[in-house]
């Protein structure tokens, strides 16, 4: 289940460096990018116009100073947001990134992302796939995994390019007993289960099938440290520069 291209790193950002900088930021890949980290984890998903934009929720409440579905908003609508004062005032006037503008850092900086198909509840998943995929693959097609928890943004995501051009993640909470057959059904690169829920035996059964094991959101090194011998591959951290400092 290799995908030749793709060398991943022990470390990928997670929403950036989400914990110096405001999440799925420019900001925050900035400082991923200043701190070491040569990979990020970010989201995509499409505003209420179709525009793909690089954000978490299913609203602007947490991470902005408005208020509303982003199925509601147009382009010109989110770039009025501030999505960086509520993090610190060093960040005021900080905009939701496009997909285009982010994936035109992540060249600049030569950094490779896990880019989450983030279907939010009543979202459209092949809507997104097919409006924001062929972008990304053809910007940073040996710097990039696809995951997702949707199976169809997946299963969609797999009628576009074969594995050996287009690497997919399966993202898991607590990993399901037919793990293996969600991971076939699409080809899969990896498997990114959250890191407490995984247990030993799934783990040693991912190494064995082939399959990169990327574990999130793990953000106290001494708590993850014994995972490392279990064969993972990456740690999808907040903290970056603490896991550099263990």
């Amino acid at each position: 289940m290799t995908h030749p291209a793709i060398q991943l790193p022990t470390l990928i950002a997670h929403r950036g460096y989400s914990a110096a900088a405001p999440e799925n930021t420019l900001a925050a890949v900035r400082a991923a990018y200043e701190a070491g980290a040569t990979w990020v984890e970010l989201d995509v998903q499409l505003l209420g116009d179709g525009t793909p934009v690089i954000w978490h929720d299913g609203d602007v409440a947490r991470c902005s100073n408005g208020r509303g579905g982003l199925a509601s908003m147009d382009w010109a609508k989110a770039q009025t947001l501030d999505a960086g004062g509520w993090f610190d005032d060093r960040f005021a006037g900080e905009k939701m990134p496009s997909l285009s503008e982010m994936l035109a850092l992540l060249n600049e900086l030569e950094m490779g992302v896990n880019m989450e198909i983030k279907v939010n509840k009543g979202r459209d998943p092949i809507a997104l796939v097919e409006r924001a995929l062929p972008e990304m693959l053809d910007t940073l097609p040996e710097r990039l995994i696809i995951s997702s928890f949707n199976a169809a943004a997946l299963g969609h995501c797999r009628q576009f390019a074969s594995k050996e051009r287009l690497a997919l993640g399966v993202l898991f909470g607590s990993v399901p007993k037919n793990w293996r057959e969600q991971c076939e059904a699409i080809e899969a690169f990896s498997v990114h289960p959250h890191w407490p829920r995984l247990k030993r035996a799934q783990a040693d059964a991912m190494q064995r099938d082939g399959y990169q094991i990327l574990c999130y959101t793990a953000n106290d090194p001494s708590a993850f440290h014994s995972r490392w011998a279990w064969g993972i591959g990456s740690v999808i951290t907040d903290e970056p520069a603490a896991f550099k400092r263990f």
